[in-house]
């Protein structure tokens, strides 16, 4: 089966999730303040984060491609999947035959640094130095550009293929 036949198959599946008794408090209170079910608020989630990291799922997306990704959800990524560089590095480079798009072992750490360490790091680092911002982040976000050569992630202008899938589940 190729991927638009995935896409097209409606089959529902049941899947169950772990969640804290304030979450599930949570997603029900939101469910009856929009006037939906709960399980319309959980596919909505989903679809909403299968949008916003699709970049994940195209295989021709790899290395510094990655990098506008992981810099707009680095610390969402961080706080809850605790991903280790090791595996970041495999992401980043696992699939990677283009040498121009390897993201160093360096440059990984800086994604998972808390905000006081990546400036120590920045500063420390002469070919940053160009880019200093007051802002850590906008910093951050500069040096990677001018190293890896990408624009800045729009995740509105590249809202993919689950914009179909999500008219069919209506």
């Amino acid at each position: 089966m190729n991927e638009n036949e995935h896409l097209l198959d409606d089959k529902k599946h049941i899947v169950s999730i772990r969640l804290n008794n304030s979450d599930r408090i949570a997603v029900r209170s939101m469910a009856a303040r929009l006037f939906v079910r709960e399980s319309e608020l959980y596919r909505f989630a989903v679809y909403h984060l299968l949008n916003r990291l699709h970049k994940l799922h195209e295989d021709t997306c790899v290395g510094s491609d990655l990098l506008p990704l992981f810099i707009e959800f680095k610390d969402e990524l961080n706080t809850h999947l605790g991903l280790k560089k090791h595996q970041l590095f495999k992401i980043f480079n696992g699939k990677n035959p283009d040498p121009e798009k390897f993201v160093s072992m360096a440059d990984i750490e800086l994604l998972l640094l808390p905000q006081h360490a990546v400036r120590q790091r920045l500063q420390q680092m002469n070919e940053a130095a160009g880019q200093r911002r007051a802002d850590t982040n906008a910093w951050l976000l500069e040096y990677l550009k001018e190293k890896y050569h990408f624009s800045v992630y729009d995740a509105d202008a590249e809202l993919p293929l689950l914009d179909a899938l999500a008219l069919e589940n209506r």
